[in-house]
Parts: C-alpha cells; sequence; structure tokens
C-alpha cells in the first residue's frame, strides 16, 4: 500500500461573534496540501445555547440562541469547503486528475449537547437536532465513533472500557489503553508520543483540541497560551507517519504575511486586550 496523506482539523470551536479569519487559512492549507484523507475531530458546533456548565439568567447565557449557534457553525463550516469545492471543480473543468479525498468529520461532545437537550426534554425531538448541522458531503461519525484509516483510529475522544470516562494522562498511557496508533480532539494544545512495539510496529499517539483564535473564558486568564493549529500526517501507512504540526501563527504568515499577532491587532477592534494570541509578537 502507497503512503497517504491526513489532514487533521482540530476542534474549531465556533460560536456567534468570534473571528474566523483562520477557517481560510485552514480551506487553503488543505488544497496547498491536497490530503487523501481530511478529518476534522469535532467540537466545530460550539452551542454554548445549551451548555449544562451555565445555569439559566446566567450572565453567559444572556442572549444565547440555538439558531444563532446553528448559523455560526454552518456559515464557518461552508467557509472551510469552498476553497477545497472550487479546486475539485477547476479540475473537473479542465479534465485533469480527480481529488476526492475522504472528508470525515466526527461529532464531538459540543455537537452532543444537542442529543443530550433532547435526553433531557423529549418535546425538543424533532424541533432541534443535528440535522441543522450542515457537514455538506462529509461523512458523519457519531459522538465517541471509531473512525479506522490507513491503520490510525480516530476519534474526539477515547472511552475507559470500563467506564463512560475519558482515557486520560500520558501518551504512553493512552496507547496502553487505546492499543493502536490513535489520534483525538478535545482537550487544547498538543501532546503527541510514540511507543515501538516488540513486534517493530510503531504506534502514534496524538492529541490535538484547539484550532481557534478567541480565548475561552473558562480557561482564565493564565490558560491561554495553549497550541492552536492544525496537522498534517505525512506518508501514514499501517498506522505508521510523520507528524507536521501547523499552528495558527504560520499559517497567517503564509496566507497574510504578516505574524498573527500583528494581524488580530490590525482587524480586531482591541484585540490586544481581548484575546491572548493577539499579544504574542
Amino acid at each position: 500500500m502507497n503512503p497517504t496523506r491526513h489532514f487533521i482539523i482540530p476542534d474549531t470551536q465556533v460560536r456567534p461573534g468570534v473571528p474566523l479569519a483562520h477557517i481560510d487559512w485552514i480551506a487553503q492549507a488543505i488544497v496547498d496540501y491536497r490530503p487523501d484523507t481530511i478529518v476534522h475531530i469535532g467540537d466545530h458546533w460550539d452551542m454554548p445555547s445549551l451548555s449544562m456548565h451555565d445555569g439559566p439568567g446566567s450572565q453567559r447565557m444572556e442572549g444565547a440562541r440555538y439558531e444563532d449557534d446553528v448559523q455560526a457553525g454552518n456559515y464557518a463550516f461552508a467557509r472551510l469547503c469552498a476553497p477545497m469545492e472550487a479546486e475539485q471543480a477547476r479540475l473537473e473543468r479542465n479534465h485533469r486528475a480527480r481529488w476526492t479525498p475522504r472528508k470525515v468529520f466526527c461529532f464531538g461532545n459540543h455537537e452532543n449537547r444537542i442529543n443530550r437537550a433532547i435526553n433531557n426534554a423529549p418535546k425538543w425531538a424533532g424541533t432541534i437536532g443535528e440535522h441543522h448541522l450542515l457537514t455538506r458531503d462529509w461523512e458523519r461519525q457519531p459522538f465517541l465513533t471509531r473512525v479506522w484509516q490507513d491503520g490510525l483510529v480516530y476519534s474526539h475522544y477515547f472511552q475507559s472500557s470500563h467506564s463512560s470516562h475519558a482515557i486520560g494522562g500520558s501518551i504512553d498511557n493512552r496507547l496502553n489503553k487505546i492499543g493502536a496508533s490513535f489520534v483525538q480532539g478535545h482537550e487544547q494544545g498538543f501532546r503527541y508520543g510514540t511507543r515501538i512495539q516488540a513486534s517493530g510496529a510503531t504506534w502514534h499517539g496524538l492529541v490535538a483540541g484547539s484550532a481557534y483564535l478567541h480565548d475561552e473564558d473558562y480557561r482564565g486568564n493564565q490558560g491561554q497560551d495553549h497550541w492552536r493549529g492544525v496537522v498534517v500526517l505525512n506518508e501514514v501507512r499501517d498506522g505508521d507517519y510523520c507528524v507536521m504540526p501547523l499552528t495558527l501563527d504560520y499559517l497567517c504568515r503564509k496566507y497574510e504575511g504578516i505574524s498573527l499577532g500583528t494581524y488580530l491587532r490590525k482587524t480586531i477592534k482591541d484585540a490586544e486586550y481581548k484575546l491572548t494570541l493577539a499579544r504574542v509578537a
């Protein structure tokens, strides 16, 4: 089997009012790197209106609307797909070799807020639902479904075989419990490690759960400086690969010609004070 290339989009956490310039950079990078498989690891629709962490009447729930959450995510997803769809149409018009990557969307726990809301109040069944989340022609994989491709297993996160809790800890611990090369999102930042098996095979563990520009208030003032970006896996074959993380700062420099901090200061009002990333030179 010839090696392939995978393009991983970590949690994008789209909600009304957040900046979306990075969606355009990611979309163009997909076209430029021309992967064989694209996986959005989930939590694209943030769905703050259905949060169970903020009670009714709380400041964070003020003005939150289900329709606005859905529309914000749908708009950003269409924006993500547009350059790839345009490139595919161009190739077809020019009778060039077709580029038809496998495109997978793994539903995350934030999209699953819709199902939890229906479960808690069945009267909403049919009125709200995942059918409102428009993923175009991408494969839709239900929350916590395991998706296999080229010897890698993908999921938004992985559960313990003995409970509903997510497997955590070190990459080595996760490899031991998952038992295969894996990729997951859900956790902010970037973690990566390998384990060489007695058989000679190399298992890779990758956790990448943040591809957004905004701050997350719940992380406080000291928790915003985590890695943010996408990940390209080159030479993927039988669970082995060469990892290539691309930060949002790198993508900004590549497509805007300036640093991410400079871009945010120029384009977003008061960004230096509201977005931690804007304080990066």
